[in-house]
């Protein structure tokens, strides 16, 4: 029978399930404390840097283990990947009776009933969307799962979507009339019932909010919870154990209602009269703020007259909505939705009118066309932590970056987890050989209007000299349009620049092209792994400190200074540390990969900072000489030639 300690030898299961296995001592180590955990249900903190096999050093022991268990990813993508490759390769040659299941968040399945009432309702929608829906109305006969990451045909941001899928706010539950032949349910009854279910953060969160205010459970009780990808969680549960109410939510009641009044409910020319008067007046709210999509403090906007009297008008129409639909509740099911979802919009849009309570930020964030208000609690360390130790289970999180300067004080004091057992292994990568990293001199200070030229000469000097692929990380838009627009006229490469299509789909380009130059900001620093020639430059533009507009940022730096504590070195530092890892990681992804990494900020040499943000990346070898850098990638082009012939 095997073991923890005798799936990682060199005759192992692992050797019989994967081709060429090379046992990693940083693996089993790994898989040995996470066994070691879930017997004693404990708690775990693990950074394991790239190369070292976190993945597989927890499928073993969960895999393994009795009980059920959770493990959660950072992205529907990961999700897929270990669903559907990992998982399945371990578990044939480890426990081949354990039952595993998928599941995903509510608005990735098919709701029959919504298809049937959009077809009813086609006539008052686009024609694109009318073509879309029989589309999706095709594929429905043939679904098994449901799962809308079938339907290839559609894209991602169809607009038909919204109509044929369900939320939180519209879904019926059990007065649905097609509840048995649910999707979603029928996933849910699937992970009740599975030994291992796999999620993401997102939906544990939401599930985990859900239970915390004892409206339902949509994951089973289990015995152990894995966290991947861990440092996304103490931003991502903050998302859920706040508020948000938006003018989109607010216009979708409007108009589901409306729709209705036209066809089954057509002597309501009141509730009908007055959705209309409040799509209006939400149409002025969004007027009140800048054209550009931004986000900013809503406390200080809630302040201004002008903003104030049309939040007061928006209050009044809602209000006034609510109780002429009370009068007409019990008539039919997705009429009292609408009504229960007018009234909880309302709750909450009183409450977010309220922002002189503390402990929370009050924050908005606007869209070419809505509004949505956020109320965020600063920490969700008590909540969260308590939730632990209320459930006597296993926890273990893991990802390659949760460590600043070898501490995980800033991770576990964030989620409230301080006794948690926490371990730190290294790659197992010859970073000095396979890679070089370069800070140039003479860079122009980080707020020099003018350092997109200076850049765009670096990353020029780069792309000329490198055989394969670069890759430009951004802080900030602005600075990824500018140099994108003159790289274009410059380089003769392909150019893919996010926004412009999917992350998935650019990324698929970016590896086939095997040469091209990839732009991206945020959500680019993670989760990209793009191995061997198709990426041998990663080039980062300035530190990733958050923000200074950041409303959430500045509310924890304010109560940071309001308790004594400097925020600097509390929160800004070490968040952008954690960034710069992340960032760094996306070059080396193999033993066999080798490239050059530039970040183009002298504050990594002129402040004492930098010094912290060193220390934390991989040991590569360092220069300050760009030429260095350009030798070393021509050297690598070279090799690769090589390679090829």
């Amino acid at each position: 029978m095997a073991t923890v300690l005798s799936v990682f030898k060199p005759t192992g299961e692992l050797a019989q399930a994967i081709t060429n296995f090379q046992p990693r001592a940083a693996q089993q180590q790994m898989a040995e404390a996470i066994a070691a955990t879930v017997k004693k249900k404990g708690q775990l903190v693990v950074e394991a840097e790239t190369g070292t096999g976190k993945t597989f050093a927890y499928l073993a022991p969960v895999l393994l283990g009795k009980g059920k268990a959770i493990i959660s990813t950072g992205t529907k993508n990961l999700q897929e990947q270990l669903f559907h490759r990992d998982l399945p390769t371990l578990r044939k040659v480890l426990a081949p009776e354990k039952v595993v299941a998928l599941l995903k968040g509510r608005s990735n399945y098919l709701c029959l009933h919504r298809m049937e009432q959009a077809t009813q309702q086609a006539g008052q929608f686009s024609k694109d969307i009318q073509s879309q829906l029989i589309t999706v109305k095709r594929w429905a006969t043939s679904t098994r799962s449901g799962d809308m990451g079938e339907l290839n045909a559609l894209a991602e941001d169809a607009s038909v979507l919204p109509q044929v899928t369900s939320t939180q706010d519209n879904c019926l539950g059990r007065d649905c009339p097609v509840y048995e032949d649910c999707h979603l349910v029928k996933a849910r009854k699937e992970a009740m019932e599975a030994d291992i279910v796999v999620v993401n953060h997102h939906l544990f969160f939401a599930d985990m909010a859900l239970k915390d205010t004892g409206f339902g459970e949509l994951i089973p009780s289990v015995d152990t919870v894995v966290f991947d990808e861990a440092h996304q969680i103490p931003d991502i549960a903050s998302q859920y154990f706040g508020e948000t109410v938006s003018s989109r939510q607010l216009t979708e009641v409007c108009e589901e209602l409306q729709r209705l009044c036209m066809t089954e409910l057509k002597d309501l020319s009141q509730a009908s009269a007055m959705a209309r008067t409040l799509l209006q007046t939400l149409k002025d709210w969004r007027l009140l703020f800048p054209r550009d999509p931004m986000r900013g403090n809503w406390r200080d906007w809630r302040r201004k007259p002008e903003i104030a009297e049309v939040a007061e008008r928006v209050q009044e129409r809602l209000t006034l909505l609510t109780e002429v639909m009370k009068t007409a509740i019990g008539r039919n099911k997705d009429f009292d939705n609408l009504y229960e979802r007018a009234e909880q919009h309302l709750y909450i849009w009183r409450q977010l009118m309220d922002v002189e309570r503390t402990g929370y930020s009050f924050w908005f964030e606007t869209t070419p066309r809505h509004v949505s208000l956020h109320q965020t609690p600063l920490s969700v360390a008590k909540t969260f932590g308590g939730y632990i130790k209320r459930n006597k289970m296993s926890w273990v999180f893991t990802s390659a970056t949760l460590a600043v300067n070898e501490k995980f004080d800033y991770f576990t004091k964030r989620l409230g987890i301080e006794e948690a057992d926490t371990l730190l292994l290294e790659s197992p990568f010859d970073f000095a050989k396979q890679a070089k990293l370069c800070l140039p001199r003479y860079l122009p200070e980080a707020n020099d209007p003018n350092r997109h030229q200076m850049l765009t000469e670096i990353a020029e000097q780069c792309v000329k000299v490198n055989r394969g692929g670069t890759f430009l990380l951004f802080t900030s838009h602005r600075m990824l349009q500018q140099m994108a627009a003159i790289l274009r006229k410059r380089l003769d490469r392909d150019i893919l620049v996010q926004g412009e299509s999917g992350k998935t789909e650019l990324l698929e380009s970016f590896t086939k092209k095997g040469n091209a130059v990839l732009l991206g900001t945020s959500s680019f620093w993670e989760g990209v792994d793009v191995r061997g020639e198709a990426l041998r430059c990663v080039i980062i533009d300035k530190l990733p400190f958050a923000s200074p507009d950041d409303p959430l940022l500045n509310a924890r730096v304010e109560d940071a200074r309001l308790r004594g504590v400097d925020a600097f070195s509390t929160i800004q530092l070490p968040q952008a540390i954690i960034a710069l890892k992340q960032g760094a990681g996306r070059l080396i992804r193999d033993k066999d990969d080798s490239g050059v990494l530039i970040v183009c900020d002298s504050r990594l040499v002129t402040r004492q900072y930098g010094k912290q943000f060193l220390a934390s990346l991989p040991a590569m070898s360092r220069t300050r000489d760009l030429n260095d850098a350009l030798s070393f990638l021509a050297q690598v082009a070279e090799k690769d030639e090589t390679n090829n012939d």
